[in-house]
């Protein structure tokens, strides 16, 4: 099987069990990769998954208008958000 070249390698070590090691490798022989391949491309897809899940707001189409509303016509500045613009540093 021929390998993917990459930029850098670091080796990372796990323990699992048998029967895990077993149905990892039997799922690689199906999709015709070898174990590090399939590892790799199935853990990689599935943390982009759980990253973008935690990264990205999704706003339901009443809460999407609140924003867009907020955007087009925003409250005046209360005196907590005016104490915070003098207290930053001044730009040269």
């Amino acid at each position: 099987m021929p390998r993917i070249p990459v930029n850098s390698n670091e080796r990372l070590s796990l323990r699992i069990a048998a029967a895990d090691k077993s149905l990892l490798m039997r799922a690689a022989a199906l999709e015709g990769k070898d174990l590090t391949e399939f590892i790799t491309r199935t853990v990689v897809s599935a943390a982009q998954k759980v990253i973008d899940e935690n990264e990205r707001i999704e706003l339901t189409a009443r809460d999407s208008m609140i924003v867009l509303n907020l955007l087009e016509d925003p409250p005046a500045p209360n005196a907590k958000l005016i104490a915070a613009a003098f207290a930053l540093p001044k730009r040269s």
